[in-house]
């Protein structure tokens, strides 16, 4: 059966190409490239030069076809512009989501299409059970439990994404966003493995990935500053501002309201014996509003541009872990639906910074219910 499989030059992906083949695959790699900036040269950009070629030396070593598809102006339109315009608009976006969403499983799946190819691979840690378990647990509370019957049945027969293993190195929360369509037709072969595991393989097959440090930066800024990257792209609408206290004074002046999220502490400049945080951007007034720590956490919100996986829609309350951002541990909260393709979110107990265009992901012990963005 033939597979093709993104590699962005890293362990991750090179090890997942090689299990692959291991297993019985006909296996074909593809590389991204996603953005004009050449002398991006850190060793730990996912989208450089180097890294392509990279995974065309590690496609090489395995004995596997490679191809490079040019994804420029796609990037640019859906995952630069939307980053950059979002800080802009005092919104504070995921850019990983939004490549998973609009670019790799699209081209992917495009590619795999027109080679013929049944199946599509990536290297990230999760996993994909197809027609095996529902995705509600006996644990759901007794007022729900009507509903959630219910839904177990409808349950049965969807494709269901699972966190990795490897709570660690889970990228549940950057996939919630794939179609039932991406996930029948997608393998993820690092899914049961640590990333200890991977590494290891990576060693004892020698391949030139193996000792890569992990991607951190956003992968179209490189080694900048994000903040440098959206001047250039749009010096005039980072215009200064008042910081105002949750009162309403003047206590400072920002940059730009590009230059701050939710929660932050940092680049505040305001003189005083306690620290403040961000706590409100009000893009109309150009304003800051800055506040103690207390005063960023939110027990409830809003959540748009909505995609359930375990689930076709959400039509009455259900109980689940909710997670904000991809670093922090799911929280027990009461999903809602709220009309207009939105849902609210009630934590049991306030969290820290809920930041408008970050992503809620919503979860079901191991299961991903689904998803969206923060209004």
């Amino acid at each position: 059966m033939k597979v093709i499989i993104a590699m962005s030059g890293g362990v991750d992906s090179s090890v997942a190409a090689y299990l692959l083949k291991k297993q019985g695959y006909e296996v074909t790699g593809l590389s991204f490239e996603l953005w004009d900036k050449r002398d991006l040269k850190s060793s730990n950009v996912c989208c450089s030069v180097e890294t392509i070629e990279l995974a065309k030396s590690v496609a090489h070593n395995l004995g596997i076809e490679h191809y490079t598809v040019d994804v420029r102006d796609a990037f640019y339109r859906h995952v630069i512009e939307n980053f950059c315009t979002s800080y802009i608009k005092g919104k504070t976006p995921n850019p990983c989501i939004l490549c998973n969403k609009y670019i790799k499983f699209d081209f992917l799946l495009k590619k795999a299409k027109e080679l013929g190819s049944e199946l599509v691979a990536t290297g990230h840690y999760a996993r994909i059970e197809k027609n095996q378990r529902s995705a509600v647990s006996s644990q759901q509370s007794e007022k729900l439990k009507t509903q959630n019957s219910k839904l177990r049945t409808k349950f049965v027969t969807r494709h269901l994404l699972l966190k990795g293993v490897d709570l660690k190195k889970d990228q549940s929360y950057v996939l919630y966003v794939m179609t039932q369509e991406e996930l029948s037709i997608t393998i993820f072969p690092l899914g049961e493995l640590t990333k200890e595991t991977t590494r290891n393989i990576a060693k004892e097959l020698g391949l030139a990935t193996a000792l890569r440090p992990e991607s951190q930066e956003i992968c179209f800024v490189g080694n900048e500053k994000y903040v440098d990257f959206i001047k250039a792209f749009s010096p005039e609408s980072l215009q200064p501002g008042p910081i105002v206290d949750m009162e309403g004074r003047v206590i400072g002046e920002h940059k730009g309201i590009a230059f701050y999220t939710i929660g932050q502490r940092k680049r505040l400049g305001i003189p005083s014996l306690k620290p403040h945080y961000v706590t409100h951007i009000d893009r109309k007034k150009n304003a800051i509003v800055a506040g103690s720590k207390e005063d960023t956490v939110r027990k409830s919100f809003n959540v748009r541009e909505l995609n359930w996986i375990a689930i076709d829609s959400l039509t009455s309350p259900i109980r689940a872990h909710a997670k904000i951002r991809s670093t922090m541990k799911e929280m027990p909260a009461t999903i809602s639906p709220a009309g207009d393709n939105k849902v609210l979110v009630q934590f049991d107990e306030p969290q820290w910074a809920p930041a408008p265009g970050q992503s809620a992901v919503f979860y079901d012990n191991d299961v991903v219910i689904g998803g969206g963005v923060i209004e």
